[in-house]
């Protein structure tokens, strides 16, 4: 995989879980500017947080004059900056559907006013797919929702922001890739993520709690093989105006197979228990990554088992740090 180096790489989101994770890939060659609400912080238990390459500004996606302003300069563009989790989108259907749209345009178009901008990655979701996704590869249909579903406004808002940035590659020759991330889970995640929330309940031995009747079916991908995937849609020449699916399809389960997995890898005694949802859910999901391996040649490599691993490695670490 080629080396990015040399760079100002600037990343919308950096300070969130991803975002975060791919600034240790790249801080000690590229200047990075983070643009960042810091609404999740997962910058600040970086060893890097301090980096003499890192620049942090505080700000919102929504403020095209504060994107236009801090972009400049930029070589690189990943736009990470979005609302997310289902918790969070229900509560605020509107501002998910602003900053995942009006956000994403912005961010686009300061992007396409760069002088020198040599990519721009932007990330999108595997909601995309809507409720059943069986190895949907990126020429399948994309499916949403009833109309009033919170869910499906997050879909729509990151499906509206896929459509821009190919279009703006196709029309205006902006170098834009699209990633479609399907369940990333690891070390640093905040908010959210069922696996994240798994592991800490199993590590105070707590009962983990389960949504619907535990058969729902996804697909879960370590951090750095998403990161690994990243990379290559910022350097490889084959990426530009593409989509790319975004996972492992050999860490699959059931959400109660990946609670079992998750006591089991960990030796804990919490029980599991099932609790009603009252939102809409996703029965199955699990991509097709073909066109990531033949295409820009990245296969995920972590297998579940160890990824629990090392995700509670870090979890418990943070634990005994009073973190």
């Amino acid at each position: 995989m080629t080396e990015l180096a040399n760079k100002r790489i600037f990343i919308t989101g950096g300070a969130g879980f991803i975002g975060s994770t791919l600034i240790g890939r790249l801080v000690e060659d590229n200047e990075i500017v983070v643009y960042d609400n810091l609404a999740r912080d997962s910058l600040k238990d970086k060893p890097y947080k301090s980096h003499k390459n890192l620049r942090v500004i505080k700000g919102d996606v929504l403020d095209a004059a504060g994107i236009g302003e801090a972009i400049q300069g930029a070589n690189v563009v990943v736009h990470c900056a979005a609302i997310a989790g289902i918790d969070t989108v229900s509560k605020s259907p509107v501002t998910t559907l602003r900053v995942n749209m009006l956000g994403s345009a912005n961010v686009l178009e300061a992007a396409a006013k760069l002088p020198a901008c040599e990519r721009v990655l932007c990330f999108s979701t595997s909601e995309v797919f809507g409720q059943h996704a069986f190895r949907v590869t990126e020429a399948s249909g994309t499916s949403v929702g009833a109309v009033g579903e919170p869910r499906w406004a997050y879909a729509v808002g990151k499906l509206a922001e896929e459509h821009l940035a190919i279009m703006y590659h196709r029309e205006l020759g902006l170098p834009s890739v699209v990633v479609r991330p399907f369940n990333v889970y690891g070390p640093g995640q905040v908010g959210e993520g069922a696996l994240r929330n798994f592991i800490m309940r199993a590590l105070a031995d707590e009962p983990i709690d389960i949504y619907g009747d535990g058969s729902q079916i996804r697909a879960w991908c370590y951090v750095d093989d998403m990161v690994d995937a990243v990379l290559a849609g910022l350097t490889h020449p084959k990426a530009v105006g593409e989509s790319f699916n975004v996972g492992n399809e050999r860490a699959v389960a059931t959400t109660f197979g990946l609670a079992e997995a998750v006591v089991r890898v960990l030796g804990s005694k919490s029980p599991i228990r099932f609790v009603p949802r009252d939102t809409a859910d996703v029965q199955l999901r699990v991509p097709s990554t073909a066109k990531c391996r033949d295409l820009i040649g990245v296969v995920a490599k972590v297998n579940l088992d160890e990824g629990i691993r090392r995700t509670a490695e870090f979890y418990r670490a943070a634990r005994g740090a009073g973190a």
